[in-house]
């Protein structure tokens, strides 16, 4: 199974190697912090690259590639990491196609042609400027399996130490349905917490979120500083239609993601892209809300499958935001199908869900537990059940999550 793959000594393995100079930068707070920014995921929609064709837009491509070089080229010193989607939306004009494709295996065909032609332009145009670049070709689980994980972060760090700029994308190709990111809006906001980014830049061709879609009146959210400045909003009104596989949803995800785990996002328009650089007060800045979290915690929160639910009482719900373990006697209700060591959804008694948690019994053994103490557990079930479902050092307290 995939937990079993992810282990708290790789979160030591990791740090040893994140450890070796790249602590000294002062943090990026504030928007008006980012010409100082010295490491910068920059993650670009194929909306953005992409003509109303479905083939690659040249002057769109052009126009990004202009920004971010110039951005290197005022600051030498600055590491950026791009996240390009593009490559399904660029393979389906040479394979005559006109759409997007639903099925997994047209999607992958599209993928390995267009990753091809998309990588060509990008190696071509970033040249003129002087700029080399890498082609970086991420799955899910080369940010869940511990040996792979290490490979990644190993591989961007060197790339960015011999000053070459990685081109991302999720390897469509080759990744199957189990195990895919989904959208490149996630996979930008999971590089950019392993390599400890100074800031996330999420660029579409929607400038901003909104209070409700601007043809409607919507006003532009400038910041965002917690989960409560996004309740009520319908943001699934602004995803555009199109190419893509994400919309605004996907986006203020991702941008929660990074903020959660102490990297501030921006999400704009690809058109503001010179002036998300400069600082300027453009599209919606996403805060930090937490400090980084361990590569565990943050798997187990945004990667693990979760295969069932378990709601709790009031005070159980008290005693695992003050990081303790959850116990039988706190549980009043078990759902779904799950196994020992399967990631589970924590819910209070109010249904909402606050944490994600490995579960040590099955679901039926939790269920046979449910309302009971160490002492009853035990004489019912066996000296091998002490009643501590989910033991604190497997358990991750969430945000609040998004109404979408």
């Amino acid at each position: 199974m995939v937990f079993e793959q992810v282990t708290r000594h790789r979160d030591a393995v990791i740090a040893s190697a994140e450890s070796r100079g790249k602590n000294k930068r002062s943090p990026i707070v504030e928007r008006t912090d980012m010409p100082r920014a010295q490491r910068v995921v920059v993650k670009v929609g194929s909306s953005s690259l992409t003509s109303i064709q479905n083939s690659l837009d040249e002057l769109a491509i052009a126009t990004i590639i202009d920004v971010l070089a110039k951005v290197k080229q005022r600051n030498p010193h600055i590491e950026l990491l791009f996240v390009s989607s593009g490559a399904i939306a660029a393979g389906l004009a040479p394979l005559g196609l006109s759409r997007r494709p639903k099925d997994l295996a047209t999607q992958q065909a599209a993928a390995s042609v267009g990753q091809s032609l998309l990588m060509t332009r990008y190696t071509e145009t970033f040249a003129r400027y002087g700029v080399k670049v890498s082609q970086v070709l991420l799955t899910a689980q080369d940010l869940m399996a511990r040996d792979r994980y290490h490979n990644a972060h190993r591989q961007l760090e060197r790339l960015l130490d011999l000053g070459v700029m990685p081109i991302i994308n999720e390897n469509d190709a080759v990744a199957t349905s189990e195990v895919r990111f989904g959208d490149n809006d996630r996979i930008a906001a999971l590089v950019a917490h392993a390599v400890k980014a100074d800031a996330l830049i999420l660029l579409s061709d929607v400038d901003a979120l909104y209070t409700k879609h601007p043809d409607q009146g919507g006003l532009r959210m400038s910041e965002v500083r917690s989960s409560e400045d996004l309740e009520g909003l319908s943001i699934g009104s602004v995803v555009r239609a199109g190419v893509g596989s994400g919309g605004m949803v996907t986006k203020v995800k991702a941008a929660q993601i990074a903020a959660s785990s102490g990297i501030p996002a921006l999400v704009t328009s690809a058109a503001n892209a010179r002036a998300a650089f400069n600082g300027e007060d453009v599209g919606t800045w996403f805060h930090t809300t937490g400090r980084r979290k361990s590569v565990y915690g943050l798997w187990l929160e945004h990667l693990a499958d979760i295969e069932g639910t378990i709601t709790v009482d009031a005070g159980a719900a008290a005693a695992l935001r003050r990081r303790r373990s959850l116990l039988a006697a706190g549980i009043t209700e078990v759902t779904g199908d799950f196994e020992g060591g399967s990631a589970v959804g924590i819910k209070g008694p109010d249904g909402v869900e606050i944490a994600h948690g490995l579960s040590s019994y099955s679901s039926d053994e939790t269920s046979q537990m449910i309302g009971k103490h160490s002492d009853e557990i035990e004489e019912i079930m066996g000296e091998n059940y002490d009643g501590t479902v989910v033991h604190a050092d497997d358990i991750v307290i969430l945000e609040e999550s998004v109404e979408s």
